[in-house]
């Protein structure tokens, strides 16, 4: 049975979801959209249409020109002011809502390729280090899409667009800020190249978002650093249309892990 009036939880899961698509797929044929609306019994057209309202509260929708259905609520409001600042939280939560909607605890989730995380090689997990274990890969997964759907699912260097050679890289790496773990704007969408290079301290971003080398890359001779790397020296990376990444983050990336 579907209900008229929208819960807090219904809403928290359709925001967690929406920062993970990009604009041009929250319609009613998304399989994703598809899958939450068979879990909080609502039509797909509905969760769409409420994918589409808080599109109207994103910066990044107002701004570029496009528009949400503008139909708000308080309670999209509230939802939104409560959990853009608190991903950590917003994850937490609504991995348990989930869980308890579904009346089963998530089992299997795809690895989700990090340089930064914690370790999902570990194997014989049980009992609670397995649920925590499991809690993460899904919290990376949700940082993962929320960041590549973010930049059309292209390095923001090279452009490169084969989703097995993209990683969502953090900014400031996740061991060092557990607030801003699952933050998108503490993410780069880069090539699996760039992203490790980036975690080294080998290249970095200036504050004009332009592609900055460290003397360790600049004293190689093979011609691959010429493709891979000196290339792109001084270019400015393409930015995404929603979760700019932060210049705070981007700051501390240059003073405590570039390597200059």
């Amino acid at each position: 049975m579907t209900l008229n009036r929208w819960t807090e939880e219904q809403v928290k899961l359709a925001f967690y979801l929406y920062c993970q698509l990009p604009f041009g797929k929250l319609h009613q044929g998304n399989p994703d959209i598809i899958a939450l609306a068979a879990l909080i019994q609502r039509t797909p057209s509905a969760v769409a249409f409420k994918l589409s309202n808080l599109a109207s509260l994103d910066p990044a929708i107002r701004n570029s020109g496009r528009k949400g259905m503008g139909n708000v609520s308080k309670l999209d409001k509230q939802v939104w002011d409560e959990f853009h600042a608190d991903w950590e939280g917003l994850a937490d939560e609504c991995i348990t809502i989930r869980a308890h909607l579904s009346k089963e605890t998530a089992q299997s989730t795809p690895d989700i390729p990090t340089t930064d995380g914690p370790d999902d090689k570990t194997e014989d997990f049980t009992g609670e280090t397995r649920q925590v274990v499991t809690q993460q890969r899904i919290k990376q997964n949700f940082f993962r899409k929320a960041v590549l759907s973010s930049y059309n699912n292209r390095c923001c260097i090279t452009g490169l667009s084969h989703p097995s050679l993209l990683i969502a890289s953090h900014i400031v790496p996740w061991s060092k800020d557990k607030a801003n773990r699952l933050n998108p704007s503490n993410g780069l969408c880069l090539s699996a190249l760039h992203d490790r290079a980036f975690d080294q301290g080998l290249i970095t971003l200036d504050q004009e978002w332009r592609v900055v080398l460290s003397s360790e890359i600049k004293r190689q001779t093979e011609p691959v650093f010429d493709t891979a790397f000196f290339t792109y020296e001084g270019q400015q990376v393409e930015l995404p249309w929603r979760f700019a990444p932060d210049e705070v983050f981007m700051e501390r990336h240059r003073a405590e892990v570039f390597i200059g």
